[in-house]
């Protein structure tokens, strides 16, 4: 299996940092400092390096330097499934007559999207935006999963949004007070199509989870999941054809038409999967565990989604850890080092605590992070 790997980082206005860059071959890289030093917004230009809008799920505009011109660029040397590359993105400054477009370059020649990044390397990530993911809304435990998805499928965000403008374009044809039923019907194929490919994936995602939770419930030091997708398109194409399911969600578009036109939106279909986990060790939804075990919880689901990555790609993901180790009690902390070694990935991990990271061992590297500047510790 090939490791995803950061040799060298580059940031130019991207959030607070004007210019910075870091060089590293650790295999975890530590980057420590107080809060608003700068430390989540390197990892987050790092995760640009990749398909969707980054791990706080920011606008291009948004991730600029407000001191710069508007545009910003994130560069980094890696190592991965194709040996040595360059992998580049970011924005030229905005302008008032043109949509802001995001550039995309391997080796320094354009490409057509960053899903041409996943030939390279793969990407898992947590954050501490994930602390409510059990008890938040459906829409966040399912963007989370196609996130999941997305670290094994490369293509699998460019399908949702072709599914979600289907999806757009249905609705506003349904906004018409005598919609042509023949342009409904045209709308509803591709829409159908697009909504068993992006349940297909899901679905098939979801099972090979599970068997790997299963695995790992008896090697790790955190707790295991039970997961499920409460999304009837998903469940019914783990026993029928696709072909069958997509004929009966095209009916169902069709039949929920008048209904969909006064609700001014779809009513049916994967855009409303939910993603159900069950805490295992104690049976239990994992909304209803205490806020330590859901912690712990998530970090066992990600583990064993990077393991699944590996096996179902052979490349080894990247992770990207922020603000983890600090709610570890140091046993728990330790487990989970020695659990990433043996993943074999490069880890990036942020936090405001040095001593948090002592027990990272010699092939870790720890850098300061303050006021938009990165440096190596000595």
């Amino acid at each position: 299996m090939t490791p995803s790997r950061i040799h060298r980082l580059t940031l130019t206005h991207f959030r607070n940092y004007r210019a910075a860059g870091l060089e590293t071959a650790a295999d975890m890289v530590a980057l420590v400092g107080p809060n608003g030093a700068g430390k989540t917004n390197c990892i987050e230009a790092i995760s640009f390096l990749s398909p969707g809008r980054g791990l706080r799920r920011a606008t291009l505009e948004d991730v600029a330097d407000n001191q710069g011109d508007g545009s910003w660029a994130v560069s980094a040397q890696v190592e991965g499934a194709l040996g040595l590359a360059t992998l580049g993105t970011g924005i030229d400054p905005p302008r008032a007559d043109a949509a802001v477009n995001r550039r995309v370059r391997i080796d320094r020649e354009p490409v057509n999207s960053a899903t041409a990044f996943g030939d390279h390397i793969r990407m898992v990530w947590l954050t501490p935006a994930m602390d409510g993911l059990f008890m938040g809304a459906a829409s966040e435990r399912r963007r989370f999963f196609d996130r999941l998805v997305l670290a094994i499928d490369s293509e699998h965000s460019s399908r949702i949004n072709a599914l979600e403008r289907s999806l757009r374009s249905r609705n506003r044809l349904l906004e018409t007070r005598n919609y042509d039923d023949h342009w409904c019907d045209a709308i509803e194929r591709e829409t159908a199509e697009l909504a068993v490919a992006v349940a297909a994936t899901r679905g098939q995602t979801a099972a090979r989870l599970t068997g790997m939770l299963n695995t790992r419930a008896r090697q790790s030091a955190f707790p295991s999941a039970q997961i499920a997708l409460d999304g009837w398109m998903e469940n019914a194409l783990l026993t029928e054809t696709a072909t069958s399911v997509e004929d009966r969600y095209r009916q169902i578009l069709r039949d929920n038409r008048p209904r969909d036109a006064i609700a001014g939106r779809t009513t049916d279909g994967p855009h409303l999967t939910d993603l159900q986990v069950i805490y295992a060790p104690k049976s239990m939804p994992a909304r209803d565990a205490s806020t330590g075990e859901q912690k712990a919880l998530l970090i066992g689901l990600v583990l064993a989604h990077a393991t699944l990555v590996a096996e179902m790609t052979a490349i080894v993901p990247l992770l990207l850890l922020d603000e983890v180790v600090a709610h570890l009690d140091p046993n728990r902390r330790a487990a989970l080092f020695d659990e990433l070694r043996k993943l074999g990935a490069q880890v990036w991990l942020t936090g405001a605590d040095p001593a948090a990271f002592a027990e990272i061992g010699a092939g870790g590297e720890v850098f300061d992070v303050e006021s938009g500047r990165v440096s190596a510790r000595r």
